[in-house]
């Protein structure tokens, strides 16, 4: 139990928070600069405790005589800072204001917690001086990143802090399908996933094998992936276990990201499915780690380590399309508005077979946009939970098939096999899992 403070003791308490405050970022500050010599520095630790216990102070003064005299103290505060500064910028020619610009967040975060906003001023304190001390990490971030990652995180921000919150939250157009928010709301969660997986590809490099690429990749699209590593093992004997690997890997990530995806948009439903799926995802990704030992294994028998290298360190695809493009995240709207437009037309047309058969038919190509339209539906009572289960099943199970055949047309029989015998134990670990443990 919290104990009770005595009348004074609890006055103190915002004095002390606020001089806590001063003296932790001080301590930052009086670090940085600990090499410099006395009397060169502007505010240490000191100083910053001085200023913090000054803001509550102001914010006292302001409650007992009103804002007048508290304006007109931190209006000489800023004036001391300001001439301060000016005089260091004369002396050495160092125009940085990160310091000034701490002594006046110290200042306000003082008086603050002078009003009684402890938790606030004292979280925002330990967030600054985190951010004032992470300076070399954050440079090194400024020089590492590059403009199609920079264009990329900015277009996410674009889509979700701007756009989003502007559309209207109804439903339009026949059986009242079409919600702009709910549909644009799915594209940005689809969108982040993506941009996670991209940001990592280009970040871990696909010098770090086939299983960063896989992984990585099918966050993004598991179909590139297995194009891409197709043609590769086209007429590479030697690399088609790896890049069944890597096939494999790109194709069992899906499963899990549907289980993610339910989980955020139904998470009924992914109480039910999510057992299935990460069991299939799990062995999946055994079979890819078994497949690159086999590759790996084969490559040292051969005493060709140079080329066992070359196809750890080649077996991705070109670097990886910006999944943020507004063209792109238009297209799947797009393509979601029409899948809840045509599920909708289906049923009532059709019945469940006809809403079964296109999620089947979608997901020949991509299984994201079913799983978000049925799950969704799901949860606003369109369809049963059960029907919508069955058709996001159906649809992982199409597009594994369409995968396993893309290796076979694409890199030969020898990919084929082992990628179509890898998604096969996965399907059959989901379809075993599904049996023991049914949707409720």
């Amino acid at each position: 139990m919290p104990v009770a403070l005595p009348d004074t003791l609890q006055s103190l308490v915002p004095f002390a928070v606020a001089l806590a405050i001063g003296l932790l970022i001080g301590l930052e500050r009086g670090w940085v600069t600990r090499t410099r010599e006395e009397g060169t520095r502007v505010a240490g630790i000191r100083t910053f405790g001085v200023i913090g216990l000054l803001g509550a102070v102001t914010a006292a003064l302001a409650q007992a005589f009103g804002v007048v005299l508290a304006a007109a103290l931190a209006a000489g505060f800023a004036v001391v800072v300001v001439l301060a500064y000016w005089r260091r910028i004369r002396a050495t020619g160092d125009f940085g204001i990160t310091t000034m610009t701490a002594a006046f967040l110290v200042f306000a975060l003082g008086a603050l917690a002078g009003v009684g906003q402890l938790l606030i001023a004292s979280a925002s304190a330990v967030v600054i001086a985190l951010l004032l001390g992470m300076k070399p990490e954050l440079h090194g971030l400024l020089k590492r990143i590059d403009r199609a990652e920079l264009i990329a995180t900015l277009r996410l921000l674009l889509i979700s802090v701007v756009l989003l919150p502007i559309l209207p939250d109804r439903g339009y157009g026949p059986w009242q399908a079409l919600n702009p928010y709910k549909i644009w709301w799915m594209v940005v969660l689809i969108a982040g996933v993506s941009y996670v997986g991209y940001i990592a590809i280009k970040w871990a490099g696909r010098t770090r094998g086939v299983m960063v690429t896989g992984l990585c990749g099918g966050l993004v699209s598991s179909t590139a992936v297995t194009v891409a590593l197709a043609r590769r093992a086209r007429g590479r004997p030697d690399e088609r276990d790896l890049c069944a690997a890597g096939i494999t890997a790109a194709s069992s990530i899906m499963f899990p990201r549907m289980a993610l995806v339910l989980a955020v948009v139904a998470p009924g439903m992914a109480l039910g499915l999510s057992a299935p799926l990460l069991a299939a995802g799990a062995v999946g990704l055994l079979a890819a780690g078994l497949l690159v030992r086999r590759g790996h294994a084969m490559a040292t028998r051969q005493n060709d380590a140079q080329a066992d290298g070359a196809a750890g360190a080649n077996t991705g695809a070109a670097d990886p399309r910006n999944p943020l493009d507004l063209a792109t995240a238009l297209q799947f709207g797009a393509l979601l508005a029409a899948i809840f437009l045509l599920a909708r037309a289906a049923r009532a047309w059709l019945g469940d077979a006809g809403l079964l058969a296109l999620a089947v038919v979608s997901g020949l190509g991509d299984v994201d946009a079913i799983v978000l339209s049925f799950s969704a539906m799901a949860v606003q009572g369109g369809i049963p939970a059960a029907l919508a289960a069955a058709g996001i099943l159906l649809a992982a199970l199409a597009n594994t098939v369409v995968k396993t055949g893309l290796a076979f047309v694409i890199g030969g029989p020898g990919l084929g096999l082992r990628t179509g015998l890898a998604l096969a134990c996965a399907l059959a670990a989901g379809g075993a899992t599904l049996l023991v443990l049914p949707p409720g």
